[in-house]
């Protein structure tokens, strides 16, 4: 699995999006003033600290002998990873949840939003999911027949896969020792897109 990366506060974020979109627009750096009278802060010590900080946390590298002297290190894709999925029981939450990263290869929309959870239990194995695996979900509230999804039903969250049978919405398992599950009320929590392995 991809390593952790080091989360960063909403300013730190603001920050490093301010120094990613002036570098995509103008195809240089943004200077310390820049960064500061975007920061609205008239401190050029204020901006060198968020430099810093992007820079120890993996964000950008530096060159102190330039002027305009940063760049962003290709980003990574990260989400964060919210709890535990088991069947029938509700989401787990996992404490000090960091963001993981994920592999370029898995194609995110920026446009749209992710979570990852840590599957327990084997109903999805024959799909390839097994315990402890980490799926990764696109947040939506409805989804397709046939999408595996993220389901809160009146028994809990589960990862299967929606369907229909005599008219009913369905969650079927991918492991013929798990039965289907006819909820009677739910509600879709995202839609599955991809999945994380520890090796």
């Amino acid at each position: 699995m991809d390593i952790k990366v080091k989360p960063l506060t909403n300013k730190q974020k603001e920050a490093l999006d301010f120094v990613n979109s002036f570098m995509q627009e103008k195809g240089y750096a943004p200077s310390l003033r820049e960064l500061a009278t975007f920061l609205d802060t008239k401190n050029l010590s204020t901006a060198q600290y968020y430099i810093e900080e992007l820079e120890k946390k993996g964000y950008l590298k530096r060159d102190p002998h330039k002027n305009r002297g940063i760049a962003p290190i290709t980003q990574k894709q990260t989400i964060p990873l919210l709890g535990f999925i088991a069947t029938g029981e509700p989401i787990e939450p996992i404490e000090n949840a960091e963001p993981i990263q994920v592999s370029s290869n898995i194609k995110l929309n920026p446009n749209h939003s992710y979570y990852a959870l840590k599957v327990k239990g084997d109903s999805m194995m024959d799909m390839g999911i097994l315990d402890n695996d980490i799926v990764l979900i696109k947040h939506q509230m409805t989804a397709d027949i046939g999408d595996t999804v993220v389901g809160i039903t009146e028994k809990g969250a589960t990862l299967k896969v929606l369907g229909e049978k005599n008219g009913r919405t369905i969650l079927q398992p991918k492991n013929p020792n798990y039965e289907i599950i006819i909820p009677e009320q739910l509600e879709i929590r995202g839609v599955f897109v991809g999945l994380l392995r520890k090796n």
